[in-house]
Protein backbone atom coordinates (compact mmCIF):
# COMPACT_ATOMS: atom_id res chain seq x y z
CA UNK A 1 0.00 0.00 0.00
CA UNK A 2 2.84 2.44 0.74
CA UNK A 3 4.09 1.81 -2.72
CA UNK A 4 1.04 2.30 -4.37
CA UNK A 5 0.91 5.57 -2.36
CA UNK A 6 4.19 6.92 -2.74
CA UNK A 7 3.82 6.12 -6.57
CA UNK A 8 0.71 8.06 -7.06
CA UNK A 9 2.41 11.03 -5.47
CA UNK A 10 5.47 10.57 -7.66
CA UNK A 11 3.10 10.55 -10.48
CA UNK A 12 1.33 13.62 -9.04
CA UNK A 13 4.21 15.46 -9.12
CA UNK A 14 5.91 14.58 -12.14
CA UNK A 15 2.39 15.83 -14.28
CA UNK A 16 2.27 18.67 -12.15
CA UNK A 17 5.28 19.80 -12.87
CA UNK A 18 5.00 18.96 -16.82
CA UNK A 19 2.12 21.26 -16.59
CA UNK A 20 3.47 24.11 -14.98
CA UNK A 21 6.21 23.66 -17.45
CA UNK A 22 3.73 23.82 -20.63
CA UNK A 23 2.25 26.81 -19.12
CA UNK A 24 5.48 28.60 -18.79
CA UNK A 25 6.90 27.49 -22.08
CA UNK A 26 3.91 29.92 -23.68
CA UNK A 27 4.70 32.51 -25.44
CA UNK A 28 3.11 35.89 -23.79
CA UNK A 29 3.09 38.28 -26.39
CA UNK A 30 0.16 40.34 -25.27
CA UNK A 31 0.36 42.55 -21.80
CA UNK A 32 -3.26 42.93 -20.34
CA UNK A 33 -1.56 45.78 -17.46
CA UNK A 34 0.40 47.70 -20.43
CA UNK A 35 -0.63 51.22 -20.56
CA UNK A 36 -1.45 50.63 -24.51
CA UNK A 37 -2.12 54.64 -25.52
CA UNK A 38 1.17 55.46 -23.86
CA UNK A 39 3.07 52.41 -25.64
CA UNK A 40 1.42 53.13 -29.13
CA UNK A 41 2.50 56.76 -28.69
CA UNK A 42 6.42 55.42 -27.49
CA UNK A 43 6.06 53.07 -31.08
CA UNK A 44 4.79 56.23 -33.24
CA UNK A 45 7.94 58.49 -32.12
CA UNK A 46 9.98 55.66 -32.92
CA UNK A 47 9.41 54.86 -35.96
CA UNK A 48 9.13 58.92 -37.22
CA UNK A 49 13.01 58.62 -35.44
CA UNK A 50 13.38 55.50 -37.90
CA UNK A 51 11.16 55.88 -40.89
CA UNK A 52 8.87 53.12 -40.72
CA UNK A 53 5.19 52.69 -39.73
CA UNK A 54 4.01 51.00 -36.42
CA UNK A 55 1.86 47.67 -36.89
CA UNK A 56 -0.32 46.92 -34.22
CA UNK A 57 -0.74 43.36 -33.78
CA UNK A 58 -3.60 43.20 -31.87
CA UNK A 59 -5.15 40.02 -30.07
CA UNK A 60 -4.64 38.04 -27.10
CA UNK A 61 -2.20 35.55 -25.19
CA UNK A 62 -5.45 32.72 -25.68
CA UNK A 63 -5.61 33.28 -29.43
CA UNK A 64 -3.61 30.24 -31.28
CA UNK A 65 -3.54 32.49 -34.46
CA UNK A 66 -2.52 35.48 -32.69
CA UNK A 67 0.68 33.55 -31.45
CA UNK A 68 1.23 30.92 -34.83
CA UNK A 69 1.51 34.40 -36.61
CA UNK A 70 4.05 35.69 -34.74
CA UNK A 71 5.97 32.46 -35.38
CA UNK A 72 5.60 32.38 -38.56
CA UNK A 73 7.14 35.68 -38.94
CA UNK A 74 10.09 35.35 -36.55
CA UNK A 75 10.80 31.77 -37.88
CA UNK A 76 11.22 32.83 -41.60
CA UNK A 77 14.27 35.24 -42.29
CA UNK A 78 13.11 37.34 -45.26
CA UNK A 79 9.58 38.07 -43.28
CA UNK A 80 11.41 38.94 -40.02
CA UNK A 81 13.68 41.15 -42.10
CA UNK A 82 10.96 43.05 -44.05
CA UNK A 83 9.28 43.35 -40.45
CA UNK A 84 12.62 44.96 -38.53
CA UNK A 85 13.19 47.25 -41.82
CA UNK A 86 9.71 48.34 -41.90
CA UNK A 87 7.91 48.79 -38.97
CA UNK A 88 7.78 49.27 -35.39
CA UNK A 89 5.52 46.24 -33.89
CA UNK A 90 3.37 47.13 -30.91
CA UNK A 91 0.91 44.00 -29.81
CA UNK A 92 -2.01 45.59 -28.23
CA UNK A 93 -3.60 42.97 -26.02
CA UNK A 94 -7.71 42.25 -26.30
CA UNK A 95 -8.78 40.30 -23.31
CA UNK A 96 -11.45 39.77 -20.98
CA UNK A 97 -8.75 41.54 -18.58
CA UNK A 98 -8.42 44.24 -20.66
CA UNK A 99 -10.27 45.05 -23.94
CA UNK A 100 -8.44 48.56 -24.60
CA UNK A 101 -11.94 49.80 -25.40
CA UNK A 102 -10.93 53.22 -25.98
CA UNK A 103 -8.03 52.67 -28.40
CA UNK A 104 -9.88 49.84 -30.33
CA UNK A 105 -12.65 52.31 -30.97
CA UNK A 106 -10.16 55.32 -31.79
CA UNK A 107 -8.48 52.89 -34.87
CA UNK A 108 -12.25 52.06 -36.22
CA UNK A 109 -13.24 48.62 -34.11
CA UNK A 110 -10.78 46.66 -36.22
CA UNK A 111 -11.85 43.66 -33.78
CA UNK A 112 -14.74 43.11 -36.22
CA UNK A 113 -12.69 41.06 -38.34
CA UNK A 114 -11.51 38.70 -35.20
CA UNK A 115 -8.16 38.18 -34.19
CA UNK A 116 -5.30 38.46 -34.82
CA UNK A 117 -6.11 41.54 -37.06
CA UNK A 118 -3.16 44.19 -37.88
CA UNK A 119 -3.52 48.15 -37.76
CA UNK A 120 -1.09 49.79 -39.69
CA UNK A 121 0.11 53.63 -38.56
CA UNK A 122 1.94 55.69 -40.37
CA UNK A 123 5.10 57.39 -38.81
CA UNK A 124 2.59 60.52 -37.17
CA UNK A 125 0.15 58.07 -35.95
CA UNK A 126 -2.33 57.78 -38.21
CA UNK A 127 -3.91 54.55 -39.28
CA UNK A 128 -3.41 54.13 -42.98
CA UNK A 129 -4.40 50.33 -43.48
CA UNK A 130 -6.70 47.59 -41.54
CA UNK A 131 -5.77 43.96 -42.36
CA UNK A 132 -8.60 41.25 -41.65
CA UNK A 133 -5.77 38.09 -41.18
CA UNK A 134 -8.16 35.53 -43.07
CA UNK A 135 -6.71 36.70 -46.10
CA UNK A 136 -3.44 35.85 -45.34
CA UNK A 137 -4.28 32.34 -43.81
CA UNK A 138 -3.50 29.12 -45.54
CA UNK A 139 -4.77 26.26 -44.13
CA UNK A 140 -3.38 26.26 -40.51
CA UNK A 141 -0.87 28.62 -41.12
CA UNK A 142 -0.23 31.72 -42.98
CA UNK A 143 0.80 31.75 -46.89
CA UNK A 144 4.09 33.40 -46.89
CA UNK A 145 3.66 35.23 -50.51
CA UNK A 146 0.49 37.04 -49.40
CA UNK A 147 2.02 38.17 -46.02
CA UNK A 148 4.99 39.70 -47.54
CA UNK A 149 2.98 41.48 -49.96
CA UNK A 150 1.15 42.70 -46.93
CA UNK A 151 4.08 43.60 -45.26
CA UNK A 152 5.63 45.24 -48.51
CA UNK A 153 2.67 46.91 -49.53
CA UNK A 154 2.17 48.82 -46.23
CA UNK A 155 5.69 49.73 -45.94
CA UNK A 156 6.88 53.56 -45.92
CA UNK A 157 8.67 52.64 -49.38
CA UNK A 158 5.73 51.86 -50.85
CA UNK A 159 3.63 54.67 -49.81
CA UNK A 160 6.26 57.18 -50.76
CA UNK A 161 4.69 59.77 -53.18
CA UNK A 162 8.44 60.55 -55.21
CA UNK A 163 8.25 56.53 -55.91
CA UNK A 164 4.98 57.76 -58.27
CA UNK A 165 5.97 60.68 -59.26
CA UNK A 166 6.65 60.91 -62.96
CA UNK A 167 10.02 61.01 -64.76
CA UNK A 168 10.88 64.07 -66.87
CA UNK A 169 12.65 62.71 -69.85
CA UNK A 170 14.71 65.40 -72.12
Amino acid sequence: MKKLTVLSICLLAFFGMASAQQQTEKPKLYNPEADAAKDIQAAVSRAAKENKHVLLQMGGNWCVWCLRFDQFVKNDPQLDSIVKANYVVYHLNYSKENENTEIFAKYGYPQRFGFPVFVVLDAKGNRIHTQNSVYLEEGSSYNKKVVMGFFNDWSPAALDPKKYEKRKTN
